[in-house]
């Protein structure tokens, strides 16, 4: 699975061949959350708020990208929330 972004403590991954719907991996720490990219929502997991609540922000910036990867499997970085 691809790191596609980290951001303070939060690594945000890609499976290319996974199922649907559209969506990424959050990793922090110990805690693990799968995010819809087409709704913004967690749909698995168990982020501590604050995490949460960033790895939404970084998302809504990033969606459209978000989903052309999921789309293409085409990999790329792309940047950190700061």
């Amino acid at each position: 699975m691809p790191e596609i972004a980290r951001f303070y403590g939060i690594i945000i991954k890609l499976f290319f061949s996974d199922h649907p719907p559209p969506h990424f991996h959050a990793i922090y720490g110990e805690h693990n959350a799968i995010f819809n990219i087409e709704i913004l929502k967690m749909i698995e997991g168990d982020l501590p708020h604050r995490a949460t609540q960033m790895v939404l922000e970084w998302a809504s910036r990033y969606q459209q990208e978000l989903l052309e990867m999921w789309n293409t499997q085409e990999f790329r970085k792309l940047p950190p929330l700061k």
